[in-house]
């Protein structure tokens, strides 16, 4: 039974009461977004003591954090720090996206330490186990990718990205379209090999049903990918895009129709100008499913600063709409993330999250804001780094920028612009 199977019947569900706490909202309300599909809440039934995390319109945007190994670089236990660190620092759900070592072990190991909801994208697996068995990608059998898919579900795995938007049509359209950076998702790549050398339809477009009914089975929310997403801002918007959001969101109806919870992913690098654009489309042809985005980038010229870029992008469109956030780190473009990468793009995407939830009207992350504000006035440092979004960071600058006036901080010393009207306004 399904988080929206259970909606639909008008039952409230433990995971439901959790979230509706954490968001300051009522039971009966969530229940009526789940069970229109408008709000998602990961949790696999075999994935014990799991953190219920609601996604969707009307509560917090959400973060993800992605780790992984690569084929270049495996190491468990700094996959494990990585792990760590991003719960540190606020993720509210985490994705392994390993693609080296023994990425059943690596899932294992991740799934035992975290409680955060859990996302993967079976396709990787199942292709690399192609290329180790088989000794091609092109060899592996849609049966070889269902048993991952099911193996995982299994597990315990919560939600799993799905690339079922790339179909035979859909990359006729790509290909007329002349892309500057042509495809740019892994997934969608490795899904796209197999179709040209077999000549045959995408597996989990032609077996979606089978898709859904292992989903279905352990309440996995299905994350329907966006293999065609854009890697460049001259591709933003184009119609291989859109053509493969218009066939998820007929997707996305198959799949309410079995009771199976569904969130739809989007770009990737798109200007300023076009991201409100993006999201409203997307709401509109996938009838206001939960939108998780990767950053959106806004320019593609930040390598080293690409977290600032996710975050600029992230805020607007979360502004607009979008639900849930995938952060990006410095390292994007250029290599493996370190544990200090995971960290900055956690905590950079959280600020442009919480940008937006306020711009949203969220009063919580208002209220937030607003005691920050009085703790400023009071001089109240240690609520000050309370209330950061980063206390350790924030207490660190401060002990290191301790003034001679014990109130106030090196910037300004005794010529501190508050301290020196503080009378005034006291008496006014």
């Amino acid at each position: 039974m399904t988080q929206k199977i259970e909606a639909q019947k008008g039952m409230i569900t433990k995971e439901m009461e959790v979230v509706a706490r954490e968001e300051g909202v009522s039971s009966e309300w969530l229940r009526e977004k789940i069970a229109s599909g408008r709000i998602v809440i990961p949790a696999n039934r075999n994935h014990r003591g799991v953190k219920p995390v609601g996604i969707g319109e009307g509560l917090r945007i959400k973060v993800n954090t992605n780790i992984g190994t690569s084929s270049d670089h495996v190491d468990l236990e700094e996959e494990l720090r990585k792990l760590k660190v991003s719960i540190e620092a606020g993720t509210d759900t985490v994705m392994d996206l390993s693609t080296g070592g023994d990425i059943d072990a690596i899932r294992r190991e991740i799934l035992r330490h975290s409680s955060l909801p859990l996302g993967t994208v079976p396709i990787y697996e199942a292709a690399i186990e192609a290329v180790r068995q088989r000794k091609a990608l092109a060899e592996m059998r849609p049966e070889d990718l269902f048993e991952v898919i099911e193996r995982q579900a299994e597990e315990g795995v919560d939600f799993i990205t799905v690339h079922c938007g790339v179909t035979r049509n859909t990359l006729e359209r790509l290909k007329r379209s002349r892309r500057l950076m042509g495809v740019v998702s892994r997934g969608g790549a490795f899904l796209i090999e197999w179709m040209i050398y077999n000549g045959r339809e995408n597996p989990l477009y032609e077996h979606f049903d089978r898709l859904l009914g292992i989903a279905k089975e352990y309440d996995v929310t299905l994350s329907l990918g966006d293999g065609l997403r854009p890697g460049s801002l001259m591709d933003a918007t184009d119609r291989a895009q859109v053509e493969e959001t218009i066939l998820l969101g007929e997707l996305t109806e198959r799949a309410w129709a079995e009771g199976v919870q569904v969130m739809i992913e989007g770009p990737g690098h798109v200007p300023l100008d076009q991201i409100e654009a993006n999201v409203l489309l997307q709401k509109r042809l996938c009838r206001g499913a939960p939108f998780y985005v990767l950053g959106p980038l806004v320019t593609d010229i930040s390598p080293g600063y690409d977290h600032i870029a996710c975050a600029i992008g992230g805020a607007i469109a979360g502004r607009a709409g979008a639900d849930f956030l995938c952060y990006v780190t410095p390292s994007e473009h250029l290599k493996l993330p370190s544990v200090e990468d995971v960290r900055e793009g956690v905590i950079a995407t959280r600020i442009a999250g919480h940008a937006a939830d306020i711009a949203r009207g969220n009063r919580r992350a208002i209220q937030r804001d607003f005691e920050m504000s009085k703790a400023r006035k009071n001089f109240d440092w240690e609520r000050q780094i309370e209330l950061s979004i980063d206390p350790a960071k924030a207490r660190r600058y401060h002990e290191e920028g301790k003034s001679g006036t014990e109130d106030v901080c090196t910037m300004c010393g005794e010529f501190c612009a508050m301290k020196r009207v503080k009378e005034f306004f006291e008496d006014s």
